[in-house]
């Protein structure tokens, strides 16, 4: 089947950001299990595999349009501490969500409905569960404070 070409290539930038959320997490992961944060550990771990999910989702659908997929990740953000990892993951969910946004509406100018509705649900992921999870953590710390937060992570 041959898909419009303009979807493909969006499907292959959101593809790239992905790739680069998963990479991420996966290193965030490894650092929190490195450093005793065990609970951390547990969630980006799980974080990755929908990240890998995702990107799974969109090469099929790239392959499905007649496409190729591009599977070179957008540039990493590792953070340095706990916090910093926090945010850049944020950064990272803000700047997906609003390419998803991007892509639900060319491909309803696409009339390419099925793409479409696969990016909405990778948008309630985003949303619903990836950044408002990572803006919880950043208010706990803020109210609880960094080594309070931190305990409570072990």
């Amino acid at each position: 089947m041959n898909g419009d070409k303009q979807v493909i290539d969006y499907l292959n930038k959101l593809l790239a950001g992905e790739l680069m959320a998963r990479d991420q997490y996966f290193i965030h992961s490894r650092m929190y299990r490195e450093w005793g944060y065990n609970k951390l550990f547990e969630h980006f771990n799980h974080e990755m595999e929908e990240e890998t999910q995702h990107a799974d989702a969109l090469i099929t659908r790239i392959l499905m349009l007649g496409g190729k997929p591009d599977m070179q990740p957008e540039n990493l953000q590792v953070g340095t501490s706990v916090e910093t990892m926090l945010q850049a993951d944020l950064a990272v969910e803000l700047s997906v969500r609003d390419a998803l946004k991007q892509g639900i509406a060319l491909c309803e100018k696409a009339l390419d409905f099925v793409s479409r509705d696969m990016l909405l649900a990778q948008l309630k992921d985003t949303e619903e569960d990836h950044a408002h999870w990572l803006e919880q953590q950043l208010r706990l710390i803020d109210t609880l404070g960094l080594q309070n937060y931190l305990q409570s992570m072990q």
